[in-house]
C-alpha cells in the first residue's frame, strides 16, 4: 500500500521533471489539496468516497493546469533552476497557508464506506488499504498506456526528449506541459485521497510525500517511468518492514541507506541512463 502512493507521487513529480524541467517542490501541496478536496466533498458534502475522490482529482488536476500557466510556464526549461525552485516554495507556503484558512489546523479524517478485512495467503489486509492499491495500480496503468498507445503521449514522449525537435513537428509545448501538469497533480490528488482515507490529514501532510517522492525518483533513475515503480515498490517495502521490527524512524533510515548504497555503485539509480 505505501509503495502505490509512493509510486503515486514519484510519477507525477517525474512526469513534471521531464517535460517541464522542473522541480515541482510543491507537488506535496498539491498531495494535501487531493486529501482535502476528497474530505470535504466526502464528509462535508456528504457524497460518497469514490465520487469524492474522483471529483477531487479532477478539481485538483484543472488547479495544476492553472498553476503551470501563472507560476511555472515562465521558468519552462530554463538552465537555471533556482527562479523555478523559489516559485515552487512561494507556492508550497500559500498553498499550506489556504489549506489552514479553509478548513483550520485540525486533524481531519475522511471516513469511507468500506470497513472490515480480507485475509489472502494468510495475509490479513484491511479493504480501504485494498481499494489503495486497486486503484493505485489502475492509475499507474492508464498513465503508461496513455504515454504507449496516445498521440498527447506520445508527444509528452517526445517534448521530454527533444524540446526543439517536438516543435519542428508541430507540438504545442505549452499543451503538452499543461496536460502533464494536469495528469501529474491528479496523480498526486489520488495519492492524498486515498491516503486521507487511512491516516489523519493536516495542512503540513504534503512534506513526507514530497520527501518520499523524491527519494523513489531519485532511486529508480531520473526520468524514467518504470523505475519509478521499481524505486515505490523497494521503498514501500521498507517502510512495510520495518517499522513492526523496529520503527517507523528506522525505516526512514534504512531506505535513505539503502539508496545511498545504490547510488554508490550506481549514480544514474536503478534503472537511469548514465550522462553523458
Amino acid at each position: 500500500m505505501a509503495a502505490s502512493i509512493y509510486i503515486l507521487v514519484a510519477l507525477g513529480l517525474t512526469l513534471v521533471l521531464s517535460i517541464m524541467g522542473i522541480v515541482q517542490m510543491a507537488h506535496g501541496e498539491i498531495y494535501m489539496l487531493g486529501a482535502y478536496g476528497a474530505y470535504y466533498f466526502c464528509v462535508v458534502l456528504g457524497l460518497h468516497y469514490l465520487l469524492a475522490l474522483a471529483i477531487s482529482t479532477l478539481v485538483v488536476g484543472v488547479a495544476g493546469i492553472l498553476i503551470e500557466k501563472i507560476f511555472f510556464r515562465p521558468f519552462r526549461q530554463v538552465e537555471d533552476f533556482l527562479p523555478s525552485v523559489i516559485m515552487a516554495v512561494g507556492l508550497m507556503i500559500m498553498l499550506q497557508t489556504t489549506a489552514i484558512v479553509s478548513f483550520g489546523s485540525s486533524i481531519k479524517v475522511v471516513t469511507t464506506p468500506f470497513r472490515g478485512v480480507i485475509t489472502v495467503a494468510g495475509a490479513i489486509l484491511s479493504w480501504e488499504r485494498l481499494i489503495v492499491i486497486v486503484i493505485s495500480v489502475i492509475f499507474v496503468l492508464a498513465l503508461f498506456l496513455l504515454l504507449r498507445m496516445t498521440k498527447i503521449g506520445q508527444a509528452m514522449i517526445a517534448v521530454s526528449q527533444d524540446l526543439q525537435g517536438a516543435a519542428l513537428q508541430g507540438i504545442s509545448a505549452d499543451y503538452v506541459s499543461s496536460f502533464a501538469m494536469f495528469f501529474g497533480c491528479g496523480l498526486a490528488a489520488v495519492a492524498g485521497g486515498l491516503m486521507g482515507a487511512i491516516f489523519n490529514l493536516s495542512p503540513s501532510m504534503g512534506g513526507f510525500a514530497l520527501m518520499k517522492g523524491i527519494a523513489v525518483i531519485i532511486l529508480g533513475g531520473l526520468g524514467s517511468l518504470p523505475g519509478v515503480v521499481v524505486g515505490g515498490l523497494i521503498l514501500g517495502f521498507i517502510d512495510g518492514i520495518v517499522p513492526p521490527l523496529m520503527s517507523i524512524q528506522m525505516a526512514s533510515l534504512v531506505g535513505f541507506i539503502f539508496i545511498i548504497l545504490i547510488l554508490i555503485f550506481r549514480p544514474q539509480g536503478i534503472m537511469g541512463r548514465p550522462s553523458q
